[in-house]
């Protein structure tokens, strides 16, 4: 090897190794050596601040619970307000009537930041959030997800809670034997993904016009679809598309079963599965294949070195907050602290939370109150959020009406044939409980998910 080849690959490795050493202060120039476009490397990077309006629909057996905390600890970190429901409510904006600006607690308006279970209704959300607001939500394999909500809502919902034996193949043997399309708690039982998103769970899965419709809107409200199979990729577009921090993306598992609770589906279950959710099967693999393609578009490279940041700072945090590992994970009824105890559905599935003594001293430069908060499950963090605003609100607004949500847009004009799909129209024709308050009080806690 000549000298002058010898003196630049020797150049190469020493700057490499140099970029390395230094971290976090020079890790933009590592990014741009793997070809990553400019992100927030660091907080003094200069870069485009981070965006703060997120409306973020949490989907059923998503691993959403996992997104949706990192967003409450995100609003804290920068002192945003979230949209959290009214009591009548309880933690979900009284899912599954579709969303309404009624339903969001007066103590937490105007809000930043809005991530409960609700019924997609962009209309009404418009009222409510900010006209830049960012839309994201999440999907996941409907195979594995309708073996969840099976397991998860056996004893809730109808449908499956009248087949013998609670037996799934029973059900996928003759669907139609115990589904019923209008009975309450029916979502769960049949295409929740599109639900969730305000389409219509039982139109006919052949109908191309309106599947493609429904796809073609999400894609004009969504900037992100996330997919649960794929999560820390989801997460490297979604710190890019809100130009977040490392720190703004890191989690830890949340609202999981134990593996007991859990079954394998075999070789033919998940076909017959996919093809009884065909819409929310078709919806799927749209944005899984649309979530590689951008993925593609930002480079393997810098994606994977991105996941290995991710999670490389995540074992640093497990390590300034708990020692080194996360507290061992354990059924409800075993865990001392009630901050920490998941909701359970049923006696027959064991949701699992992280077993943390009360009281106890935490390791590290992190504080306990933010260590505890990354292992909080949703309804305790819920409960604290609104203690938390309320305080805030009473001390901004004393003696004041809350203030006012923003007027109703008008509505964009849609070619005739076309599918307003996401829009309180359709919802209220495929539920017609919009209007219906006085039902909202009989909402319990059973639809947690």
């Amino acid at each position: 090897m000549s000298q002058k080849k010898f003196f630049l690959v020797l150049l190469v490795i020493s700057s490499v190794s140099l970029l390395l050493h230094h971290g976090g202060h020079f890790s933009w120039t590592l990014k741009a050596f793997l070809g990553c476009p400019p992100l927030r490397p660091h907080p003094s990077s200069g870069l485009k601040p981070k965006h703060t309006s997120i409306a973020f629909l949490k989907t059923h057996k998503t691993a959403s619970s996992t997104v949706q905390n990192i967003l409450f600890r995100f609003a804290e970190r920068n002192n945003l307000t979230v949209a959290l429901p009214i009591q009548a409510c309880d933690h979900q904006f009284c899912y599954p009537h579709p969303f309404s600006s009624r339903f969001v607690h007066p103590h937490t308006v105007p809000p930043r930041i809005i991530t409960s279970h609700m019924r997609f209704n962009r209309s009404e959300l418009r009222r409510v959030l900010p006209s830049d607001t960012v839309y994201v939500t999440i999907l996941r394999e409907p195979a594995a997800m309708f073996e969840s909500l099976f397991s998860y809502f056996n004893q809730y919902c109808l449908s499956f809670k009248r087949v013998p034996n609670g037996s799934l193949e029973a059900f996928l043997d003759a669907p139609w034997s115990y589904y019923r399309p209008d009975e309450k708690d029916s979502m769960y039982a049949h295409n929740t993904l599109t639900f969730d998103l305000g389409g219509e769970k039982d139109h006919l899965p052949t109908d191309t016009a309106y599947v493609q419709g429904f796809i073609r809107e999400v894609e004009q409200v969504f900037s992100l679809v996330m997919i649960a199979e794929h999560f820390d990729e989801s997460l490297v577009l979604l710190r890019h598309l809100l130009s977040w921090d490392l720190e703004d993306v890191l989690y830890v598992k949340l609202n999981m079963r134990t593996p007991g609770s859990r079954r394998s589906l075999g070789t033919t279950l998940p076909s017959r599965i996919r093809a009884w959710n065909s819409l929310d099967a078709q919806l799927y693999d749209h944005f899984n294949a649309s979530l590689w393609q951008r993925l593609a578009e930002l480079g393997p490279g810098c994606v994977g070195h991105e996941v290995r940041l991710l999670r490389r700072a995540q074992d640093r945090l497990v390590r300034d907050c708990f020692g080194g590992r996360l507290p061992q994970l354990r059924p409800a009824a075993q865990i001392r602290n009630k901050e920490l105890r998941p909701w359970q559905p049923s006696a027959q599935v064991d949701i699992v939370g992280y077993d943390l003594p009360p009281n106890v001293s935490l390791p590290g430069i992190i504080s306990q109150d933010v260590c505890l908060k990354l292992i909080m499950p949703e309804v305790q963090y819920s409960h604290r959020l609104l203690r938390a605003q309320s305080v805030r609100y009473r001390r901004n607004y004393p003696m004041r009406s809350p203030p006012p949500l923003r007027p109703a847009l008008a509505r964009r004009r849609l070619p005739a044939g076309s599918f307003r799909v996401l829009s309180p129209t359709l919802t209220q024709r495929t539920t017609g409980a919009h209007n219906r308050a006085s039902r909202i009080g009989r909402l319990s806690r059973r639809q947690l998910s």
